[in-house]
């Protein structure tokens, strides 16, 4: 009977500090929502490669998110959009989701385009296209490295 009240005794001293800890942890990242990338912002080098979050972007059901990620040149701001072109530029496009948020992605020679399952171009996109845009964002500008037009079903 000792044991029993040992291990229910150790139990409870556990899920104390878990709720101790989540009762410390979760009004200190709820206190800032929008994280700032650090002073080594992304200055335009390397590759949305292997294991990096935009590649798992078309996994995800949501319509847009942002976090903060870890590279080996410093903290980033990852940003990703799902939802139709409302404008389209050479330099750039505007999407608004379903839940009405409209993001300006501006765009350059590194934004990798893909539609129907092909590589495109900033100006084969048009109007009216549903799209999954994944990029950073330093400040109020977003950076769109990835532009996908799926395949119609």
């Amino acid at each position: 009977m000792r044991t029993n009240r040992k291990t229910i005794a150790a139990g409870v001293g556990a899920a104390g500090l878990l709720g101790l800890g989540l009762y410390l942890a979760v009004p200190a990242s709820a206190a800032n929502p929008t994280p700032s990338p650090s002073r080594t912002a992304h200055a335009g080098k390397g590759d949305p490669g292997k294991g990096h979050p935009f590649r798992r972007a078309r996994a995800l059901r949501g319509v847009h998110g942002e976090a903060t990620v870890r590279r080996k040149d410093g903290f980033h701001l990852a940003t990703w959009q799902r939802g139709k072109i409302t404008a389209v530029s050479s330099t750039g496009l505007t999407v608004r989701s379903d839940d009405g948020v409209s993001w300006t992605w501006t765009a350059g020679d590194k934004t990798r385009v893909r539609k129907n399952g092909e590589k495109s171009a900033i100006k084969a996109l048009a109007n009216g296209d549903q799209v999954l845009v994944a990029g950073e964002r330093s400040g109020t500008t977003r950076t769109a490295r990835l532009v996908r037009v799926p395949k119609p079903r």
